[in-house]
C-alpha cells in the first residue's frame, strides 16, 4: 500500500482553460456577471469610458470584481490583493489574469467611493426582483467601527487645557533653569555645559507645542466642535460598551426581519443613536422603494421629536421605552380637516399629517401598535399642594415636585408623571408647570379627556379672573404608541447577526480609508459581501444568475 500520489511536477501537461477550473455553481461566476451587468458610466465609476489618447488604464469592472472578490473572501488590504492576483485561480479567471499594483488598487476604492455605494443599492435591487426581501419590518441597529485614529490623537478642551498647563509648568521650570545656570556659568562643567545647550532646544519645542495647542483650543472655540481628531478629523471619540473609548465611526444598518439581509446602512460620527432613526428610515424607504416602513430599535433610538417625525411621515417606529412603561403618549395640535377616505388610504405625508391632525388614523397604520384619539376641553380639575409646600398633587393623582422659587411664588413640575398621564391638562406638547402663589392651597385647571380627575376644586372654590381669559385650545390629539415586547425580542435576533458576522467573520472591525464618503464605500463593500453570501446560501448561484440575466 502507498499513498495517494499526485502528479509530476516534471510532468508534461495537455493545456487547461481557466474556465474550467472554477465550478458552475462559484459564488465567483455571481460576481463576474453582476458587475459584468452594471452600467459603470451611469454609476459614476472614474474611467469609465477609455480615454482616446495615452496609456490604458485598467476597466473599472476589473478592479471592482477584484474588491468584491476580496472582501467576499476576508481579504480588504489592496497589497494582499496584489498578492493574490499572481496566484489565485479564482482571480485568474475574474480578470484574465490581470495583476495591477497596490497603489491602482488603493486608488480605486478612494476615487469611487459614491460609485461603490451604489453598486451596493444595485445589488439591493436584484435581491427585490427575487423576493429576498420582506420589506414588512427592518431591525434598526448602530455599531462602532474603529476609525484611523490613535486615541492620543485626539484632543478636546479639557485634555488641551491639562497640556497647556503642564507646558507651563515645564516651561517655567526650564527657564529657572536656565537663570540659574547663567548666573553660575564658571562652575558648570563639562557634562552640565552639553545639557546647558539643550534647554533653548527644549524651550522651542515646547513653545512650539504651546502655540500648536493653543491654535487647536481657539479652533474648537470657532467651530462649536468638541473634539479634534489629528489623522481623521471626520471620527469622533465614542463610548463601546465593550472596550471603553476609542475614535469610531457610528455605523447604521436596517436588516430584513425575515431574511437578515442588510437593506441599507448609513455611516454617521453621531456618538450615539439619537436623532439618527428618522433620516435613516427616510433613507430605508427609498432604498426598498416603498411609500411606508415600519421599523424596530432599542431604546437607544427613544427620541420623542424623532418619534413624532417618524409617525407623520408614515414610518412605524417599534421603538424601545427609555422612560415610559406600557406606552408612549404623544400631543398633537388638533386641526381641523374634511378628511375623505382617499387621503385616509393614502401614503403621501401630507396626508398622512393632515389625518392625524385630525385625529383620524391612516389606513396604514391600522394593526400597529399606534392609536388616535382626539380630547375636547371639559372637566375641572385642580393641583393641590402639600402643608409643606414641598410637593403638589396633579388632577390625576401624580406627584409634582417643587422645582423653583418664582418671585414670592413656587413652580411645581414633574416630567415622568406628564409623559404617562392620558388627560391633559395642558395642549403643550411639553410637560405642565404648576405656579402657585405664597398664600395658594389649590390651582385650577380644565382638563383634556374624559377620564374623571382624581382632585377637584372645593365647592367654594373661585378661579382666578385669568383662568377664564386664557386663550386654550379646544381640543388636542393624542397618539398612543403602545409596547411591543415580542418585536423588540425578535430585534435582538435580527440586528447583531450581520454586524458580528462582518467584524469578526470579515475582520472588518475596524476601517481603512478615512472620512465619511471613503468609509461609506468600504463598509458598502463589507455589507455587499454579507449580502451576496447570503444571497448565495438562499437561493444557490444558478438562481442568482438568472435573476441578473433577466
Amino acid at each position: 500500500m502507498t499513498y495517494i500520489q499526485g502528479e509530476s511536477r516534471t510532468q508534461m501537461c495537455l493545456p487547461e482553460y481557466i474556465e474550467d477550473m472554477v465550478p458552475l455553481d462559484s459564488p465567483v461566476r455571481v460576481i463576474d456577471s453582476f458587475v459584468d451587468s452594471l452600467d459603470m458610466h451611469k454609476l459614476g465609476f472614474v474611467k469609465a469610458q477609455p480615454a482616446g489618447t495615452g496609456r490604458p488604464a485598467y476597466d473599472p469592472r476589473d478592479l471592482l470584481k477584484l474588491y468584491i472578490y476580496g472582501y467576499f473572501n476576508k481579504i480588504r488590504s489592496s497589497r494582499k490583493l496584489m498578492q493574490e492576483c499572481t496566484r489565485n485561480i479564482e482571480l485568474f479567471f475574474l480578470l484574465n489574469r490581470l495583476s495591477p499594483d497596490f497603489r491602482t488598487i488603493a486608488d480605486f476604492r478612494k476615487d469611487n467611493s459614491d460609485a461603490i455605494r451604489s453598486v451596493f443599492l444595485e445589488f439591493t435591487k436584484l435581491c427585490i426582483r427575487l423576493n429576498l426581501y420582506s420589506r414588512e419590518l427592518s431591525a434598526v441597529d448602530g455599531s462602532k467601527f474603529r476609525a484611523v485614529n490613535g486615541n492620543k490623537r485626539m484632543y478636546n478642551q479639557e485634555i488641551l487645557t491639562k497640556k497647556l498647563e503642564r507646558i507651563s509648568v515645564k516651561l517655567k521650570e526650564y527657564m529657572d533653569r536656565l537663570d540659574r545656570e547663567d548666573q553660575d556659568d564658571d562652575t558648570v562643567d563639562e557634562d552640565d555645559k552639553e545639557d546647558h545647550t539643550s534647554l533653548p532646544e527644549k524651550i522651542q519645542q515646547l513653545q512650539e507645542r504651546q502655540q500648536l495647542y493653543k491654535g487647536y483650543l481657539s479652533e474648537l472655540s470657532e467651530t462649536g466642535q468638541t473634539q479634534k481628531l489629528i489623522t481623521d478629523p471626520e471620527a469622533r471619540m465614542m463610548h463601546s460598551h465593550k472596550d471603553g473609548f476609542h475614535c469610531c465611526y457610528n455605523v447604521q444598518t436596517a436588516v430584513d426581519h425575515s431574511t437578515h439581509l442588510i437593506g441599507d446602512y448609513l455611516v454617521t460620527n453621531h456618538i450615539n443613536d439619537q436623532g439618527i432613526l428618522h433620516r435613516f428610515s427616510e433613507q430605508l424607504k427609498q432604498t426598498m422603494g416603498v411609500p411606508t416602513v415600519s421599523v424596530v430599535a432599542d431604546k437607544g433610538y427613544d427620541s420623542r421629536e424623532e418619534i413624532e417625525a417618524c409617525i407623520l411621515h408614515g414610518i412605524v417606529p417599534y421603538v424601545g421605552f427609555k422612560d415610559d412603561k406600557e406606552e408612549r403618549i404623544l400631543t398633537l395640535d388638533y386641526e381641523k380637516h374634511d378628511i375623505t377616505d382617499i387621503m385616509r388610504n393614502s401614503t403621501d405625508p401630507e396626508n398622512i399629517s393632515a389625518c392625524l391632525h385630525a385625529g383620524v388614523l391612516p389606513s396604514c397604520y391600522e394593526n400597529t401598535n399606534i392609536s388616535v384619539e382626539v380630547h375636547s376641553e371639559g372637566q375641572l380639575g385642580c393641583f393641590q399642594r402639600s402643608q409643606d409646600q414641598m410637593t403638589v398633587t396633579c388632577p390625576m393623582g401624580f406627584t409634582l415636585r417643587r422645582t423653583k422659587i418664582k418671585g414670592e411664588g413656587m413652580v411645581y413640575a414633574s416630567k415622568p408623571a406628564c409623559r404617562q398621564c392620558s388627560n391633559r391638562c395642558t395642549p403643550s406638547k411639553s410637560h405642565k408647570t404648576a405656579y402657585f402663589g405664597p398664600k395658594a392651597e389649590c390651582v385650577a385647571v380644565r382638563m383634556y379627556g374624559e377620564k374623571p380627575p382624581v382632585n377637584v376644586p372645593p365647592p367654594d372654590f373661585i378661579p382666578h379672573n385669568s383662568f377664564f381669559v386664557k386663550n386654550r385650545a379646544e381640543k388636542t390629539v393624542l397618539i398612543r404608541i403602545r409596547d411591543d415586547i415580542p418585536k423588540q425580542k425578535e430585534r435582538l435576533c435580527i440586528s447583531e447577526h450581520p454586524f458580528g458576522t462582518v467584524k469578526w467573520y470579515h475582520g472588518a472591525h475596524y476601517v481603512l480609508c478615512k472620512g465619511i464618503r471613503k468609509t461609506t464605500a468600504e463598509l458598502g463593500l463589507s455589507f455587499l459581501a454579507y449580502n451576496l453570501r447570503r444571497a448565495v446560501n438562499m437561493i444557490g448561484t444558478r438562481a442568482i444568475l438568472e435573476g441578473i440575466e433577466a
